[in-house]
């Protein structure tokens, strides 16, 4: 499921991010006539935040602009909490991120749009013999407890924890979930995007890191957590835990074209027949 995504995956989250603060800067998107039935949508629409989130909001954006003419919109990564803070000062229209609205931001006026499931994975380079990590093992890893391979049943090799920086929604995801908020270890590589984390594990001999489950291409090896091979199925029954939830923050009530793009993205047509193809979970089919 995870090969169609390598070309989207691509996108140099920095180098798109000057184009969206650029467009972002001019505050709220417009709309002609507003974003209801019937009427014209146009406008500038500025994205930042998770990376987690771009092989769903790069397409989600294409679409949206093919089927408004008069509509730009500049999607960018530079982590949950950026975007978060960018959109609290409104530079940018929509915040992108992993986690819930923290309490620092509570009084900022930011709007939560809980869009879709986020799965997560854990990989290490093809070469690796490891196949499954237990949650103590994970755990022991990422708090460097656990330094070499042959410790968890593999090789004689150094591990590398290869990951993301504080600023990071996929991190913030993995300490909540799988380290309850035990410290990660400071003896790691840290790189500023989930793509970066895949291609540097790809080509690192030892290295493990985490990345949104749709950045797991053939370059890297995914393991079983405590048994369990990750499954949009396996998540939805319970069985695999670890992920999150994709949210769109506005300041304010979202208006004109910001609006509309979001109602696409939560729309049936979109989440109904591209979510599960881009690699995401529909939150209508999480089990209550």
């Amino acid at each position: 499921m995870f090969k169609h995504m390598k070309k989207i995956l691509m996108v140099g989250t920095l180098a798109v991010s000057t184009a969206v603060l650029l467009a972002g800067c001019g505050g709220a998107p417009s709309a002609a006539g507003g974003s209801g039935a019937g009427t014209e949508i146009a406008g500038k629409i500025s994205a930042s935040g998770s990376t987690a989130l771009l092989p769903l909001l790069k397409p989600a954006q294409e679409e949206f602009q093919n089927k408004h003419a008069k509509v730009t919109v500049n999607v960018a990564g530079g982590g949950s909490f950026t975007g978060m803070n960018q959109v609290a000062e409104g530079s940018v229209d929509i915040g992108d991120s992993d986690v819930n609205l923290p309490d620092e931001y509570k009084d900022k006026g930011l709007v939560d749009h809980k869009v879709v499931v986020e799965p997560f994975v854990f990989i290490v380079d093809k070469a690796n013999k490891i196949d499954n990590l237990t949650k103590q093992q994970v755990i022991d890893i990422l708090t460097g407890k656990v330094t070499n391979w042959s410790q968890v049943g593999g090789a004689d090799q150094k591990i590398t924890l290869i990951h993301r920086a504080k600023s990071s929604g996929s991190r913030a995801t993995i300490s909540e979930v799988v380290l309850k908020g035990a410290p990660f270890t400071d003896d790691a590589v840290i790189q500023d995007s989930n793509g970066a984390v895949r291609s540097a594990i790809s080509t690192t001999p030892g290295a493990i890191g985490y990345v949104d489950a749709p950045y797991a291409d053939d370059s890297v090896k995914v393991l079983k957590f405590d048994g369990v091979e990750f499954s949009a199925q396996n998540i939805i029954d319970g069985k695999y835990p670890i992920y999150g939830y994709g949210h769109m923050y506005t300041k304010g009530e979202a208006t004109g074209a910001t609006k509309a793009f979001l109602d696409y993205i939560m729309s049936d047509e979109f989440q109904n027949s591209q979510v599960e193809k881009l690699g995401f979970i529909p939150i209508s089919k999480m089990k209550k």
